[in-house]
């Protein structure tokens, strides 16, 4: 059988990421047979072919991936084999002439084999021989059809991948065939067998290159293939799922960030992997993050082999983290930070808001956090506030930065202005989406979330823009991110805090803080990541307010706390509980943590004061 250095150079190859995540989020329900759409829905089919190629994938996969005999039958459709697969072939071809068309840009189309869904010999009624005649029986189809190669993956046995494999051989002898079986999460097949087993027998057996797709995430995947190099001299091959799926109001949803796996694409290749790739949950979001880092290695390979002078990635290290701010100074030094948050006006005159920060900022408090359009509702440039008040009142801002209104070019202009303005504080956040605000159909953006706004941030504070070209000089941020320890879902937000850490982050701010055993289990559970940590304190106005922060905001209240609001008789009786509750709030999560932001709800910037008195240097007067 031909070799893949037949028709591959020896570089990294982007391979696209899954079809039925897309469709599934495009409305088409899991009930559906996805090969059929080539059929009755080309169109889609097509353009989720297109969508990936733009994105810089470089070999596109047929949607065939269940279009054998076995699992057709399930839909009444064992007869439609070679028509399914046949029309796949037709609309991958189509989306690659359409991007030469355009583009001038080169990639191929891979047949794709999936198991056939049924258990063979000797657990199961299948025979081998009749599991290889339905692997030929597709194979025939998409040989016929003008593939370039036959990717035969997600193998949940070897025996089941021996005679897929086999059928390749005597069926289309002329293609080159990559292998690539599934893991679980001790990294072995699902039949047992080891990454380093699975590896040599492939080899044996003739596989023109294999790897590991689909299993439980980027991490499993790359440990499976760095075991596999051990024993194999053939490509490798690594397409992970975007980690394990989860229920979110009916939908599964998969929850590896397009960064996280723009990370594992580096790291892979670094592993040895030739073809990088996606599998369940990715999408072109994920692929355009893949393709980014990929062209950022090949342009360091490029750069090192020729040793000419370039640009690309000349670092120029930030300052120390006590010498870009304030801010950092005293997270630094570890001493107690006080912050304040001042929301954004609704119009254009931002002078309650400058007058608030003075007053602030003379009683003492370090810094104001200035919040991007929360809510997603629209209100002044929280960078344009940032810096009247750092101009009107020399006190420091912290600029919150979302990605719901920016794309990739967007953000990194923002940045470097920011930085050239002299905001030095950075809090990365992926921002709520336009549904929660007051113009829900609003186009969000969101080419990275607050884990890709991090990278890009830690870059630039490396002299490095995007595409690793130097920008002359580090941008010198600080990089907050933020964190709760009161979401429903603790192991996703752990897992992702530990992503931020990763990507650069320097400190972070909780959400409000009400209960103080989630705080200290959440403490607890960061502890090998532990960066300093600043709670948010939020004075509470009324019960309605309690209400809304429990029930639309999700932040965990205990009863206790909502019955004290429950008694309270009066407006000015409920603030004033509001406010003892927050200085006692204050106090206790004191020892824990190396800081406080304080909320100022309708721009009650005293009230805030009188919260954050007890560490402030002078005692702040009564709310007024």
């Amino acid at each position: 059988m031909p070799q893949f250095a037949d028709i591959f150079a020896t570089r990294p190859i982007l391979v696209d990421g899954a079809m039925g995540t897309v469709l599934y989020a495009r409305g088409v329900f899991i009930n559906r047979c996805y090969d059929e759409l080539n059929l009755t829905d080309p169109g889609l089919i097509l353009s989720v072919h297109e969508e990936y190629l733009q994105a810089g994938a470089e070999i596109l996969e047929t949607n065939t991936f269940g279009a054998n005999r076995f699992r057709l039958a399930r839909h009444g459709l064992a007869g439609k084999v070679a028509d399914i697969n046949t029309a796949g072939v037709r609309l991958a071809r189509q989306a690659v002439e359409h991007l030469k068309d355009k583009q001038a840009g080169e990639a191929w189309v891979a047949g794709a084999i999936g198991p056939l869904g049924v258990r063979l010999e000797p657990l199961g009624k299948t025979s081998l021989d009749e599991a290889r005649a339905a692997f030929a029986e597709q194979i025939r189809a998409l040989a016929k059809a003008g593939v370039d190669l036959l990717v035969i993956e997600t193998m949940p046995a070897l025996n089941e991948a021996h005679e897929a494999l086999k059928a390749a051989q005597e069926t289309a002898p002329e293609l080159p065939v990559m292998v690539m079986v599934t893991v679980d999460d001790d990294n072995n097949c699902l039949d047992g067998a080891s990454p380093e087993q699975a590896a040599a027998l492939l080899t044996e057996w003739g596989a023109g290159a294999i790897g590991v797709n689909c299993s439980t995430g980027p991490a499993t995947v790359l440990t499976a293939i760095e075991a596999m190099r051990s024993a194999t001299t053939l490509p490798l091959a690594a397409m992970p799922n975007a980690g394990m799926p989860r229920a979110v109001e009916g939908r599964n949803i998969y929850l590896c960030s397009p960064e996280y796996m723009a990370s594992f694409a580096r790291k892979a290749i670094n592993a040895g992997v030739q073809f990088v790739g996606g599998c369940c949950g990715t999408t072109p979001n994920h692929t355009r993050a893949m393709r980014s880092a990929m062209r950022a290695i090949d342009a360091q390979a490029r750069a090192t082999v020729t040793g000419a002078v370039s640009v690309i990635n000349t670092e120029t290290p930030p300052a120390s983290l006590g010498l870009r701010s304030r801010i950092g100074s005293l997270v630094e030094q570890g001493s107690f930070v006080t912050l304040v948050e001042i929301v954004p006006p609704r119009g254009i005159n931002c002078v309650k808001e400058i007058e608030g920060a003075r007053v602030l900022a003379q009683l003492g408090v370090h810094a104001i956090n200035v919040p991007d359009s929360p809510r997603a509702s629209a209100r002044m440039s929280a960078q344009s506030l940032c810096i009247q008040i750092q101009q009107h009142t020399g006190i420091e801002t912290i600029l919150h930065y979302t990605c719901r209104d920016r794309n990739l070019l967007s953000i990194q202009s923002d940045l470097l202005g920011a930085s050239s303005i002299g905001l030095h504080n950075i809090l990365c956040l992926t921002g709520d989406p336009p549904k929660l605000g007051n113009y829900p159909d609003a186009t969000a953006v969101f080419d990275v979330d607050s884990i890709g706004l991090v990278n890009i941030v830690h870059r630039l504070n490396h002299g490095l823009d995007i595409g690793a070209n130097s920008i002359g000089a580090s941008t010198n941020f600080t990089i907050g991110v933020a964190a709760n320890p009161g979401v429903p879902d603790i192991e996703n937000e752990l897992r992702r805090f530990a992503y931020k850490v990763e990507a650069g982050a320097e400190y972070a701010i909780t959400q409000p803080v009400f209960d103080l055993k989630l705080l200290e289990i959440f403490l607890d559970r960061i502890k090998e990541y532990r960066i300093p940590v600043i709670a948010g304190i939020w004075p509470l106005t009324s019960l309605r307010n309690a209400e809304f922060m429990k029930n639309d905001l999700r932040v965990s209240m205990p009863e206790e706390i909502m019955l004290r609001m429950a008694q309270t008789d009066s407006p000015d009786a409920s603030r004033r509980e509001g406010i003892l509750i927050a200085q006692e709030m204050l106090e206790a999560v004191r020892p824990f943590v190396q800081g406080v932001q304080v909320a100022a709800p309708f721009g009650r910037y005293l009230a805030a004061a009188e919260v954050i008195a007890s560490v402030l240097p002078d005692p702040a007067p009564v709310m007024e």
